[in-house]
């Protein structure tokens, strides 16, 4: 099957469906991956929400983050 025609196969499908193939496709790129990538990424978010959760650090808005970007 040509390129053209995978493409084309794809047009049915809802936006949903075509960002998971798209993110399927380019996670197949990436065939290696560091030991330990996931375990780390998950104490890090542990670690984070433990912050949150006793009050050490103050979340913050997606609109503040958007009005601080903008120099707002």
């Amino acid at each position: 099957m040509s390129i053209k025609q995978v493409l084309e196969s794809t047009k049915h499908l809802n936006s949903s469906e075509r960002a998971m193939l798209a993110h399927c496709l380019i996670s197949s790129l990436d065939s290696t991956q560091d030991q330990g990538v996931e375990e780390a990424w998950g104490k890090l978010a542990e670690k984070r929400f433990q912050q949150l959760e006793s009050g050490e650090v103050k979340g913050v808005s997606w609109s503040e983050i958007k009005k601080d970007t903008r120099g707002e």
